[in-house]
């Protein structure tokens, strides 16, 4: 349909058969893109991910979901400290540098927090968190962090549906 309605629909029972249907229909949640960072033992390293969430208020809690299959899975479940960086839409040649490098740190200026956590400049927000838990869920870990400082700025945000990046604009804004 043209006015952005919904033309059909295919209904199943996920099965380990249909996993590329799943996908397709988790890909039908338009979310904001982030990008995660740490220190390790290996240097800096940053991940791109589109699972994040905030939690509570009070606490100040914020949510996230590594693919336990990553390879740098193993740095964020060892992170005491990380951030996660809220994408403007101008970042999205950085966005993609951090989906296939996980040492993209390396290949761009940037500065280092308090606790040793690389910090990506100009997004829309900014969390500096601890761990506070993790819970398996499947073949992802849930990361809860508790947010120790936030920075929030104004812009549009890259977003990421159906498979592609997009843009999302406050409403009345014509930027």
């Amino acid at each position: 349909m043209a006015d952005g309605g919904i033309d059909m629909f295919t209904e199943f029972t996920p099965n380990s058969d249909n996993t590329k249907m799943l996908r397709k229909a988790f890909s039908r949640f338009a979310t904001g893109v982030t990008i995660v960072s740490c220190d390790s033992i290996d240097g800096h390293i940053g991940m791109t991910v589109n699972s994040f969430s905030s939690i509570s208020l009070n606490p100040a809690l914020i949510m996230w979901a590594p693919d336990k299959r990553s390879s740098r899975f193993k740095y964020f479940e060892k992170a005491h400290y990380f951030a996660i960086h809220v994408l403007n839409f101008d970042q999205q040649a950085l966005c993609n540098e951090f989906v296939k490098n996980k040492k993209a740190f390396d290949t761009f200026s940037h500065s280092i927090s308090s606790k040793g956590v690389p910090i990506i400049d100009n997004c829309l927000a900014r969390f500096h968190c601890v761990k506070y838990d993790m819970h398996d869920a499947g073949d992802h870990k849930i990361i809860i962090g508790k947010v120790e400082s936030a920075l929030e700025s104004t812009g549009n945000a890259l977003s990421f549906f159906s498979g592609e990046f997009g843009e999302i604009k406050p409403k009345g804004i014509n930027k």
